[in-house]
This record gives C-alpha cells, structure tokens and sequence, in this order.
C-alpha cells in the first residue's frame, strides 16, 4: 500500500487560497476544491487577515496549542456520545442515526452499539428508498453547480458511480431536463482565424504520438484570448500529454513569448525531464528566447506541420474545453481578478474534473493510478 505523501503549502499558495476567499469565492468550495482542513483554512484567513504571516510561531501560543488538542478530543468523545445516546431509542431512531454516521463507522459496529439487529436495519433502510428519486434528482442538480454547470449526462452519470448510484443515462438526461440543466457546451463556439504561420525549418517531431506513457516526456501548448474590461488579453498553458494535466499556466496582456515563458515559470515539476515541446506555428512559441529557454533545460522542439491544426489537437481539445467552461460569457475586471480565476480553474481542472479520455478520471487520479500499477509490477 503506497503510504500518502504529507502535502506541503507555499507562502504564495496560502496568499492565494486567502485571495479567493477575499473575491467572494465560498469557504466551502474552496476547501473542497482544493482538499484543505477546515481548521487550515479559516487558519490561514486570520492569518492573512491578521499578521499578514503565515508562520506559525507569529501566531500561535502555547495555550492555543493546548486548546487545540483538547477541541479535537472533545470532538471525538462527541461523536461516540452521539451514538450512545440512541441506545434507548425506537428503531426509527437507531436506523436514522445508523445511516447518518456510516460513512464514519462501520454499520456492524453501530448495530452493536445500539442492541439492533443488522437485518432489521437493512430492512427498514431498503423501505426508505422509495424516497431515491427526490435524493437523486438532489444529487444530479449538485453535481451539475459543483462542477461549473458543464457537466453533461456521461460525467454526471460517471460522478453517480463514485457514490454509490447506477443510473443510465436516459434518466439523468430526464432528470436534467426538468431541473432545467443545460451544459455550457451547448453554447456555440466562435472560431477565430488564423495568422499567418511561421516559416521554420523544425519539423513535426511528435507526428500525433499523442498518447505518452511516461510523465512529462511530451508537452503541448497553445494560447487563446479573453476580455478583460474592454481589452483582450491572452491565457498560455501548457498541457502534459501523459495525463492531460496543466502543469504551467499564465495570462497577461500580450500574445508573446514572454507569456509563455511565464507560463514555463509555474511548472511545479523538474523541466530537465522534459523531452519535447510540441506547439503549432506561432511567433510567440518560435523565438530566440523560447529557444533559449528550452536550450538551458535540454528540451527538444516540435512544430506542427503548415495549416494542420490537427497536429496539435490534444492543445486545441484543451483550449476549446478552456474557452466553453471558463472564458465563453465572462469578462474580467482586471488582470489580478484573471490570475487569480485561472489559478482557480487549473485547480479545478487538474484535481477534480473528470475527464472522459482519461477513462473518466481527474488528471491527478491518473497519475496516482498508474503509480501504483508501476509499483505493483
């Protein structure tokens, strides 16, 4: 069993997840966007709001620590209590507390506890499911607003599976009709044209070897605009081909390779195992100091061949995705309001989207699944 690595957060990271908060994100979507405690959380915004530092020592006291630790072990005596404190109730009672605490305990145990039999448990908790198809109607309508409203029958019946649900997608689709659940993706998209391209002699190295089996052999990149005010501005990512992940991202006011190059500076990974740099034939990606660039990291080049998109599709899927759910409709106030937004979707995108090329995983679960597989072997 692969042990859980401790996740570690940066200054930056913190100043961040406390500048959403400011925005008018909600605490709750952002802790579970981002898998943070609760306690982290609402530590870090006193913090930012505080101090302004987030070392602990500027803000914590020895009897806070002593507090801490005596509210956690409240906390679990609590909820024992909880379950004591049905033992003399009816069966109603006992089976409502049974299902609301399983995913904490386990039901054999419970039953125990509380002096009832598990067959009289299961009994009256498959007579309860006459209600499914109100919880479920529920669950399809918070799926949809979890995931940015562009979900559409395949993921959302693929997020019923991770919880327990077999639902075909014909009901979802009835069921998202009468809710009045519509996908962005059926908005029309505008295509834009296209520049001249660049007359390099770097030839198509990648040759639509799109499917990668090693970890930042191949990235891909593209760029697209957005408003913000009454200006365009541009996003850069760039996309690794192993798991789909944005593993560099940026925005900023010119289409260049400096935006790029900016792009290249977020990437959390080592860039000496890069291998290959596929792009399509835009100045901002043929330049001198892109050359430069990938020159000081050994990175190799790839460019799609003259008036053949299809040679960087993994880039232009990406991007289409990237206008319809995160820039079709919306205009920005400002760069920082942008930055912060395109954290925020990376986030998203790389952790909790499912993605149906990835056999309906999150980019991260991907590569945590083939992980472990190559371990296993």
């Amino acid at each position: 069993m692969t042990r859980r690595t401790r996740r570690t957060f940066t200054k930056e990271f913190k100043e961040q997840i406390a500048q959403l908060h400011a925005s008018g994100k909600p605490r709750a979507e952002i802790i579970k966007e981002y898998e943070l405690t609760p306690s982290s959380f609402d530590r870090w915004i006193s913090q930012y709001n505080g101090s302004g530092s987030f070392e602990e020592k500027d803000n914590r006291t020895p009897d806070q620590e002593e507090l801490i630790k005596l509210r956690k072990e409240n906390q679990k005596l609590a909820m024992e209590n909880d379950i004591f404190k049905a033992s003399r109730a009816d069966y109603g009672t006992k089976v409502d507390v049974i299902r609301n605490n399983a995913h904490k305990y386990s039901i054999s145990a419970m039953c125990d506890v509380l002096q009832i039999p598990r067959s009289t448990f299961y009994y009256e908790a498959k007579e309860r499911d006459t209600k499914a198809d109100d919880e479920l109607t529920k669950l399809i309508v918070k799926i949809f607003n979890d995931n940015r409203r562009v979900y559409g029958q395949r993921k959302i019946k693929r997020e019923l599976q991770k919880k327990g649900w077999q639902v075909s997608r014909r009901r979802i689709g009835r069921i998202m009709k009468e809710q009045g659940l519509v996908s962005k993706y059926t908005v029309a998209q505008f295509k834009p044209k296209k520049s001249a391209v660049n007359e390099s002699e770097i030839s198509n190295t990648l040759n639509r070897e799109f499917e990668q089996n090693q970890e930042l052999k191949v990235v891909v990149s593209d760029l697209t605009y957005v408003r913000v005010h009454q200006k365009w501005h541009y996003i850069c990512v760039l996309v690794d081909l192993y798991n789909r992940e944005i593993i560099g991202h940026s925005a900023g006011q010119h289409k260049d390779a400096q935006l790029v190059q900016q792009a290249f500076a977020t990437v959390p990974y080592n860039l000496n195992n890069l291998e290959l740099f596929h792009t399509d034939r835009g100045s901002e990606f043929k330049n001198q100091l892109i050359d430069e660039a990938l020159a000081t990291f050994g990175i190799d080049r790839s460019l799609s061949d003259k008036g053949t998109p299809y040679d960087n599709a993994v880039a232009e899927a990406t991007f289409k995705t990237i206008k319809t759910e995160f820039v079709n409709g919306t205009v920005f106030s400002s760069q920082a309001e942008l930055d912060l937004e395109l954290f925020d979707y990376v986030n998203w995108f790389n952790n909790i989207r499912i993605h149906e090329s990835l056999d309906y995983l999150t980019p991260r679960e991907y590569k945590l699944h083939h992980q472990v597989e190559q371990t296993a072997i």
